[in-house]
């Protein structure tokens, strides 16, 4: 089955919004990685409601969680790639490997930085 282009502007965004759709689900339904950092952000939203987060405040960690989520989702495309072209363990793809998971904990550094900047005045 060859892939076909749909070039028709509405129902190629609906394909396309289809795919994205997809593709987060199987990321949060198969990837361990992605479901814990799912989980977080559940948890982190169920706190900001309990707590009653400011509008403000509610943008960056939405912002933070969707970063981590992304970020993720990202590295493991990487991870995936990399073991399709070279399944055996390769220093140069173990390289690749490192550099992505390395931008995840960047994102996971700076969600943590914004969950303290909020949480820590309120509950103190």
């Amino acid at each position: 089955m060859e892939f076909q282009k749909d070039n028709n502007f509405i129902s190629g965004r609906i394909k396309s919004f289809t795919f994205a759709f997809q593709g987060a689900k199987k990321l949060i339904t198969t990837e361990h990685s992605i479901m814990v950092q799912f989980s977080l952000g559940i948890i982190m939203t169920i706190t900001g409601f309990y707590f009653g987060i400011s509008k403000t405040e509610w943008l960056f960690q939405t912002m933070a969680i969707g970063l981590v989520l992304s970020v993720e989702g990202l590295n493991t495309a990487v991870e995936k790639i990399a073991d399709f072209i070279h399944p055996s363990y390769h220093q140069k793809i173990g390289f690749i490997k490192d550099i992505a998971a390395g931008a995840v904990f960047f994102a996971a550094l700076t969600a943590v930085i914004i969950g303290l900047t909020i949480y820590v005045p309120i509950i103190f």
